[in-house]
């Protein structure tokens, strides 16, 4: 297509936005195609898939007469749309984002660059996870917080295997129950003040040890002493949960709920505030 190219016009959008004054764009023409095909080099055989997502920018390719002879989209600067009945792989999708950003269309690499920083959190903060762990669990927390590969179809079972093997482990190095309960709650408490928000699925690795605790057994551990700031946020987590809601009801006894209140109210987040206000552990005050 390109070697019939007589002018090729990238614009910063997708497909059904070309058109658009607002969007950013270049012509590329001359040896400028030349250098966009070796860019556009991709991998034989496609991905045998196609992304969900509209894909940007949109890159329309002429002939001598003015005509279109082909429209593509990128997607997630790494794939392209367009050339076949499925999304294909570039070879070297980082070397077309540079190309692209040298000539004024900078979007790509911008969110490139975000994406790599999340990605570095995301990394940074499953540490702090593993980190936390109480003593004797490193290494089978470490297994469970594992992320995926790209085609790891087996990560799912893989996963569930490492999760009961801390689970076991958990009861085996932390026999008594009250300890147990605390350590887990300490540890729960790790990830409620992240700034990423949300509960990743290591998280839930932890929920789900405190919920197969018997309840009485949880509130006695909370009664046995007074707990400490991040027990305290692992226990408000572990009560606005849905499933404890759900099983145990969300009246909290007292003196734990009206400390859970109070802590909160001096230095819970603003999520940990707007759970309550809507009700969690029967806190009826507003915040």
């Amino acid at each position: 297509m390109l070697d019939r190219a007589a002018r090729v016009v990238i614009v910063e959008g997708p497909l059904g936005e070309v058109e658009s004054p607002d969007l950013a764009r270049i012509v590329v023409t001359g040896d400028g195609i030349t250098d966009l095909a070796r860019l556009l080099a991709i991998v034989d055989g496609g991905t045998g898939d196609r992304c969900l997502c509209r894909g940007w920018p949109t890159i329309v390719v002429h002939d001598s007469d003015g005509g279109r002879i082909a429209c593509w989209t990128l997607h997630h600067q790494s794939g392209l749309r367009g050339a076949g009945d499925c999304d294909a792989d570039l070879v070297d999708g980082p070397a077309l984002t540079e190309w692209l950003a040298e000539r004024g269309l900078a979007r790509s690499r911008e969110v490139q660059a975000g994406l790599a920083a999340a990605e570095a959190e995301a990394e940074r903060r499953r540490l702090r996870w593993v980190r936390a762990a109480p003593a004797g669990l490193a290494g089978a927390a470490a297994e469970v917080a594992q992320p995926p590969g790209r085609a790891d179809e087996d990560w799912s079972d893989g996963r569930q295997d490492a999760e009961d093997r801390l689970a076991a482990l958990t009861r085996h190095r932390h026999p008594d129950g009250i300890e147990r309960i605390r350590a887990l709650l300490a540890w729960a408490g790790s990830a409620s003040r992240e700034s990423t928000g949300g509960l990743m699925w290591y998280d839930m690795a932890v929920q789900r040890q405190l919920l197969a605790e018997a309840p009485e057994l949880v509130l006695a551990a909370l009664a046995a002493r007074p707990a400490s700031p991040v027990q305290l946020d692992g226990a408000a987590q572990l009560f606005d949960s849905l499933e404890w809601t759900g099983s145990q009801g969300k009246q909290l006894p007292e003196p734990l709920r009206s400390t859970l209140i109070g802590h909160i109210e001096a230095t819970g987040t603003d999520a940990m505030r707007f759970r309550m206000r809507h009700g969690y552990f029967g806190a009826e005050r507003s915040v």
